[in-house]
């Protein structure tokens, strides 16, 4: 399990609150629902994203 990057307080918090512990959770969400978790921004998302993208990870198909 490859360990999420360091984002904002609202945003690891949503991500917690979701169950999403680790980059291989989040790659079992797809975009629009990680991005209508509350407290998720753009600036998460996108550091998210790049950390999926450093692992060959991507999110999955809606």
């Amino acid at each position: 399990m490859t360990e999420l990057p360091k984002t904002s307080r609202p945003a690891a918090g949503a991500l917690a609150e979701a169950g999403i512990a680790s980059l291989e959770d989040l790659a079992r969400r797809t975009e629009q629902e990680v991005l209508e978790l509350h407290g998720m921004g753009p600036k998460a998302f996108g550091l998210l994203k790049a950390a999926m993208a450093e692992k060959g990870l991507s999110f999955a198909k809606g």
